[in-house]
């Protein structure tokens, strides 16, 4: 049964509503939240709609127009993923790619946006090679120190970009600090969440004003879907973000949200198994001769290891490290693992 007091009836198209201060835990919130049983049927997994549009009672009411604009399946989702980031708001979109598309659509042409310089290939592409074209200009700083961050502000700044931790080299950042750097310059936070999920770190409990993840990874967990989520208590931001996913159109399909809520319900059995065998993997790639350095937030010998423990409730499964030798080296012990997949993307 769904316990009693959460909202887990699938919120309509304008509202993905959750509690930002919710009173379950968070197994109990990924199991439940956005899934309540099927008043109709009394299923307790709520059915999958492929209907691409919806009756309605009479003209403009209707519970889903059309399903760009909203999907029960989209709805359910949305909802999880906003209780777990303690969130007011939560949308899903066809990829982490276009999430940051979508948000940085929020900017007029001329803002400028400041973004930490070690970010995902894939946000550095957007930010340098497409935001750019069309006005948004981008400067990679190293927020290491939340201090830097001044030096770097323009009378058209909009938006700071953080990851943490970054991807691949797993620097971290300290989002309470940035956060009020920012605000004091009346500026947007985006933390891009996607390496430790909200199992492990909640941004917005810590000054963000977005939370975005590729929900390809952790979120769903079984490396089957594509998709991106952004969540944000900020209601302005919220009807901003609610337009642009419509507009725009770059939505998941009722089958991908279906199949990554499906994997939402396993989240904290999964982080606490994948940060269990990360810490195992670092310890034993430290102490190997074949290894040259490990870089793990879990070590001690992460230079930010005590952000790590005050920022985090857990270190998450992603393990970096620089094996000694040369490219061939690294490529021939790619190419030897036996359980590992020289693939991309993670958290499968």
């Amino acid at each position: 049964m769904s316990p009693a007091n959460i909202s887990t009836t699938p919120a309509a198209p304008s509202e993905a509503a959750s509690s930002a201060a919710p009173r379950y835990g968070f197994g109990t919130l990924a199991i439940h939240a956005g899934s309540e049983a099927d008043p109709a049927t009394g299923a307790v997994i709520p059915a999958l709609s492929l209907s691409t549009t919806f009756k309605q009672r009479a003209v403009g009411d209707f519970a889903y127009e059309y399903s760009r604009s909203g999907n029960p399946n989209r709805s359910n989702l949305e909802a999880a993923v906003a209780a777990l980031e303690h969130a007011k708001h939560a949308f899903a979109f066809a990829s982490g790619s276009a999430t940051t598309a979508t948000i940085l659509n929020m900017l007029t042409p001329g803002s400028h946006v400041i973004s930490v310089d070690d970010v995902y290939g894939g946000t550095h592409r957007y930010l340098h090679k497409v935001a750019s074209s069309v006005g948004v200009e981008t400067t990679f700083v190293d927020l290491a120190d939340a201090g830097s961050l001044r030096g770097a502000v323009r009378d058209n700044t909009r938006l700071v970009w953080v990851e943490t931790p970054t991807n691949p080299t797993l620097r971290l950042v300290d989002i309470a600090a940035v956060a009020e750097e920012a605000h004091a310059a009346g500026l947007l936070v985006v933390v891009d969440n996607t390496f430790l999920s909200p199992y492990f770190q909640t941004p917005l409990d810590l000054g963000a004003d977005i939370v975005v993840h590729s929900a390809t990874k952790y979120l769903n967990g079984h490396s089957d879907v594509v998709m991106g989520v952004a969540a944000t208590n900020d209601d302005a931001v919220a009807t901003k973000l609610r337009f642009l996913q419509n507009a725009i159109g770059a939505v998941p399909s009722p089958f991908d949200c279906y199949q990554a809520q499906r994997g939402l319900k396993t989240l904290h059995l999964r982080m606490r198994q994948h940060a269990a065998n990360a810490q195992r993997v670092a310890e034993f790639l430290a102490a190997s001769p074949l290894v040259d350095s490990v870089i793990y937030p879990g070590l001690d010998s992460h230079p930010q290891h005590a952000l790590a423990v005050r920022q985090m409730r857990g270190f998450g499964g992603m393990v970096s490290f620089r094996i000694r030798g040369d490219t061939h080296t690294a490529d021939r012990f790619l190419q030897r693992t036996q359980l590992f997949t020289l693939a991309e993307s993670l958290g499968g």
